[in-house]
Parts: C-alpha cells; structure tokens; sequence
C-alpha cells in the first residue's frame, strides 16, 4: 500500500492540489492529514471539500479546533496582527459555515493504521503525549522519546513544525527497547520559505509517501515547487 501522507495545508487548496497532481503521477491508494487543514490561508472551502472529495484521513490540529471551538467575544487583539489574526478567523468560520466547523471539532486527535506485515502507524498532529505539541527536526533523541510515551507503533507520522524529517528513535518501553520511525511530513502550506515571501504566498509544499510491504516500510520525502517556483 503506499499512502501519500502531508499536514498543514492551512487553506492553500493551490498547493494541495499541486501536491495531489504530483504524487498522482507515481500513484497512491490512501490521503493521511495530520491536521491543521483549513486556516488561515485563502481557501478553506476548497481545501475542505478536496479533502472530503479523495477521502482523506484526517486528524485535528492546534489551527483545526481553534477555528471549531474558540470563543471569539472573549478575544481581545494587542496588537494590528492579532486583530488580522482574529479577524481572519471569523472570516474563515463564515465561510466554513457550521455544519462544517462541528465536522472539523469532532475530528480525532489521533488515528491508527495497520498496513502489510502487521506493522502500525500512527498519525497526529504533534506528538502522541500531547497531540498540540509539536516534535522538531532539532530535538535529540531523548527529548523525542519522551514526546513518545508508550505509543506502541512502529511509524508516527506528524506535522505542526512544519519542518520535515525522518529518524528513528529508540526507547524503553514495559516489553524491552523498541525503534520507532518519527516522520514529520513537514507543511503543504506553510513551508518555511513562506517567510521570506511578501506576498504570503508559499513557494514549495512538503509531502511524504510511505510505501508499505510485507517486507517493512519505505518512506520518501519530496518537496513540490509551486507558483514561480514551479
């Protein structure tokens, strides 16, 4: 089975479309999100209905239920940016509507796939402790263990940094040391050359496949130029 498998798409249908064009071209059976799907980028109704339409798996992420569950009449902005901030937010939420904003609320923090060789994969928006905190590319090793808990998969795969890598970790758990693959699929919409850009506007989105075979579990991460960067 192989699984295309990206995060953060934060409403750029654009560069998730351009993602799904890619990765069409070599083939997939499965879409994974690990969250963060709709704000606060351009299009969040288009990002919505792509995902519902190719049936993504998707989990909730920090941007996901703020915009399903955070009280707007107790926010007060300090500044022009969080005015921005919040002002998008209840733009987004309009444009969403509430039937959707209840989907969104209710999404899984956490899911869980089986695939060839009884091998388990967990997808979550940061880490399995505490599925709103991300794991970074710099953390050591032990820091990272520790984000893991007793998460018992063989493959986590995760977003929120936006900054994508590829290690495996080992740790002592209650039946002796395991290694666990941590895959951070890094960011459909908010890559981090995104900041060097005045327009706001992405250059490059971030994807991950994840190949799986009675054999074991080949990840391959690419990066899909967009815009002029195409």
């Amino acid at each position: 089975m192989r699984l295309l498998c990206i995060s953060d798409i934060h409403g750029h249908a654009d560069a998730l479309s351009a993602v799904l064009a890619t990765a069409e071209r070599r083939g997939y059976q499965r879409v994974l999100v690990a969250g963060d799907l709709c704000f606060p980028g351009p299009e969040p109704m288009a990002t919505w209905r792509r995902l519902r339409q190719i049936k993504a798996v998707c989990v909730q992420g920090v941007g996901d239920r703020a915009i399903a569950t955070v009280d707007l009449e107790n926010l007060r902005a300090r500044d022009d940016h969080e005015r921005a901030r919040l002002q998008r937010l209840h733009d987004v939420r309009a444009e969403l509507g509430d039937a959707i904003l209840t989907e969104l609320a209710k999404l899984p923090r956490v899911t869980r796939v089986t695939v060839e060789g009884g091998l388990h994969i967990m997808l979550v928006h940061g880490c399995p402790v505490d599925p709103t905190e991300p794991m970074t590319h710099d953390m050591d090793d032990s820091t990272i263990a520790a984000m893991l808990g007793d998460e018992p998969a063989d493959l986590v795969l995760c977003g929120a940094s936006h900054v994508p890598f590829d290690r495996v970790v080992q740790r002592k758990l209650e039946g002796g040391e395991v290694f666990t693959r941590v895959v951070n699929v890094g960011s459909v919409g908010e890559a981090p050359t995104v900041s060097a850009q005045a327009s706001g506007e992405p250059r490059f989105a971030h994807a991950t496949f994840v190949h799986s075979t009675d054999g074991g579990i080949e990840v391959e991460q690419f990066v899909v130029p967009l815009g002029r960067a195409a």
